[in-house]
């Protein structure tokens, strides 16, 4: 019996000291006090190490994919520069044909003036100078003048207004708004062009023009001072008592002392082209830059 207890006690003492070991070994690794109830277990340091190149992997796959858009954008902005273009070529075409087509006579509904702007009318009937308008500031149309100084910062023409009459057309009973022409500033005065006043019914031919929202930084319009600055025909309509209905009266009209007429401007900027070339070489240009980037050619070796 005496000897069962000391084999048990022996027992007891190995598995003390064998727990103290294990203890000892997890403080030597950790560098810390072990918790009690904390089993201690190695470690898997080459876990983070592995997942580095798949981290790094996943990173450049992003970002060729991501860059791959620029190329492919400006590819699309350039092809839809392309359908743009042919837009414009036909709006420009047939906004030339409207110009050259014979006159026609005035519609009597106004409703019709809306598709027909930039066509020229014709109209007969009397002017009512006591009730001018002033568009204003204005340059007169020259386009011998615009070509010679296209590209430059300053122009050298002269500041002044068109002016607007009421026109009583006789055939109609109806009263619209005519653009009679441009006078530089020092004859906007109509005492200072009497001799430009037609008082007898005269045939006139002009373009249908509609009416102009404001532009951004353009003035409000002052009819308080009579002064205009875009074509607001209702404002205009309510001021002189005429109807809503604007032409420009043709070069043709002009008459000494008065004003200047042909006073239209028919021009459609069209830099589409400039965009394309734009557009589809930065498409090449960053295409090219993308596949040295990251495209791997094998070379191929002929035996």
């Amino acid at each position: 019996m005496a000897a069962q207890w000391l084999a048990g006690l022996r027992l007891l003492r190995v598995m003390g000291a064998g727990r103290a070991l294990g203890s000892a070994v997890g403080r030597s690794v950790l560098g810390v006090p072990q918790r009690p109830g904390v089993a201690w277990k190695p470690s898997r340091c080459g876990g983070s190490t592995a997942e580095a190149p798949a981290t790094k992997r996943e990173d450049e796959s992003f970002l060729q994919w991501f860059l791959l858009l620029i190329p492919v954008t400006a590819f699309g902005l350039g092809t839809w520069q392309v359908q743009r273009r042919k837009w414009k070529l036909k709006l420009i075409a047939e906004l030339e044909s409207r110009v050259m087509a014979e006159p026609v006579p005035l519609p009597a509904d106004p409703v019709e003036l809306n598709s027909l702007e930039y066509r020229p009318v014709k109209v007969r009937g009397r002017f009512d100078h006591s009730k001018e308008l002033y568009m204003m500031p204005r340059t007169m149309v020259d386009p011998a003048r615009e070509a010679r100084e296209a590209g430059r910062i300053s122009s050298s023409a002269e500041s002044g207004a068109y002016v607007i009459t009421p026109f009583h057309c006789s055939e109609l009973g109806t009263t619209i708004l005519v653009n009679r022409g441009f006078v530089p500033r020092r004859k906007v005065n109509p005492d200072t062009r009497q001799k430009g006043q037609i008082k007898e019914e005269v045939d006139l031919v002009g373009m249908v023009r509609l009416t102009e929202p404001r532009k951004p930084f353009v003035p409000k319009n002052n009819p308080e001072r009579n002064h205009w600055y875009y074509r607001d025909l209702e404002a205009m309509a309510s001021v002189t008592g005429s109807e809503p209905i604007f032409i420009d009266a043709d070069f043709k009209s002009t008459v000494p002392g008065g004003p200047i007429g042909g006073q239209t401007r028919v021009t459609l900027r069209n830099d589409h082209l400039q965009y394309i070339i734009t557009w589809y070489g930065l498409c090449a240009a960053t295409a090219y830059l993308w596949g040295k980037k990251f495209l791997r050619w094998t070379p191929i070796s002929l035996r």
